[in-house]
């Protein structure tokens, strides 16, 4: 491979926070932006199978071997820049450091707008796939742009956030098993604006309950990394290596989004949040669909996150369930998350995950839709 860093393969289930999947065919690591891109290009010349891997914390392998090079994405590094915006600063981070890392150097500093984000495991690179948020923060809202290298030219560009098509828990780059993204490539770094101030009001819903606020007055930013940590450690949510509870990807199924209509016949007790709608969203109706129908003003409720751990746990599926004889289990600390407690394959997994999924779509009419992204997998 050149100037590539060629290293022994090894197996995903150690590199993964899941803990599955074997050794893929090879291996290969980058440790700075050149080599990140001297890497990709190298397999996409060579027309390889390929993965991107940073954290490996928002990842679910399959059993069987990888037939193809695996990139391990461990570049570092921060830049601060002047903001266009007065009281506030841009920070420039590369793919491969730790978003908690980041979340970590933003609190000390006095930069606001990732702090109820603490605690998520992975990479700065992986977080625009995904579109992290927790507690009702996302990383769209501090997101400016990402630099990123296209597979199809292997061209490097700089992309606004507005062109990622961001939405709840995804984007344009987030690969599903059996599904391409709409754009492959690989970010190589990204840039946030922040708020510079060592305190802040918290007005969203989620995160003032989170921290169970009562009043409108400013709070530290370290008090609210602190209290989100907790927050996290106590649902098994950090990762911790002589935790079983933490040997997965977090939240295995996402909330589920629904219209008003459909959460007005669920349970009044399920816990729910608004959704904003999409304003620029546009639907295109033929003419010939309106014969026969009135026109009616459209007076459409915004769409509404219920709880898929309320969900789970209302369908039968309880804090540390485990079908029999499997190594695989729901956290004993949250419901939605399922757990490696030692040695299960993803098959145990992928077995669980489904159960669930049945479990709740009996109960509710609902599909909860997996977190993370699939490889190898089907559910």
């Amino acid at each position: 491979m050149g100037s590539v860093n060629a290293v022994e393969p090894l197996r995903l289930s150690t590199l993964t926070t899941l803990r599955t999947g074997g050794a893929p065919e090879r291996m290969v690591e980058a440790r700075t932006r050149d080599e990140l891109v001297d890497a990709l290009t190298d397999v996409w010349v060579r027309g390889d199978e390929w993965l991107a891997l940073g954290g490996g914390s928002n990842l679910f392998v399959g059993d069987e071997t990888f037939e193809g090079t695996v990139i391990r994405v461990l570049t570092r590094g921060i830049e601060e820049l002047p903001s266009p915006h007065a009281g506030r600063i841009r920070l420039r981070v590369e793919a491969g450091h730790g978003w908690d890392d980041l979340v970590a150097y933003a609190v000390e500093h006095g930069y606001a707008g990732l702090e109820a984000m603490s605690g998520i495991p992975g990479t700065v690179g992986a977080a625009p796939v995904q579109n992290i948020g927790a507690y009702g923060q996302e990383i769209q809202e501090t997101l400016v742009e990402v630099e990123l290298i296209d597979e199809s030219t292997g061209a490097v560009s700089t992309v606004p956030a507005a062109d990622l098509g961001l939405g709840f828990r995804t984007s344009v780059l987030k690969h599903h098993y059996g599904h391409e993204p709409q754009r492959r490539a690989v970010i190589l770094s990204v840039t946030v604006d922040l708020l510079v101030a060592s305190e802040r009001v918290v007005r969203g819903e989620q995160l003032r309950r989170a921290l169970g606020l009562a009043s409108d007055d400013p709070v530290p930013l370290t008090w609210v990394r602190e209290r989100i940590l907790a927050t996290r450690a106590s649902k098994g949510m950090l990762l911790d290596a002589d935790d079983p509870d933490t040997h997965g990807v977090g939240s295995f199924f996402q909330n589920a989004i629904v219209t008003d209509a459909v959460a007005r016949t669920l349970p009044p007790e399920c816990p729910r949040w608004p959704v904003a709608p999409d304003l620029d969203a546009v639907t295109v109706i033929p003419l010939s669909s309106y014969e026969g129908l009135v026109p009616v003003a459209k007076t459409e409720a915004p769409d509404v996150k219920v709880s898929a751990a309320w969900l789970i746990e209302q369908a039968g599926i309880r804090k540390g369930f485990k079908l029999p004889r499997s190594r695989a289990s729901v956290s004993t600390k949250h419901a939605l998350a399922l757990t490696n407690r030692g040695g299960a394959t993803a098959a145990e997994v992928s077995e669980l995950a489904r159960f669930i999924q049945s479990r709740v779509h009996a109960e509710f009419g609902l599909v909860l839709q997996p977190e993370p992204v699939l490889l190898g997998v089907e559910l």
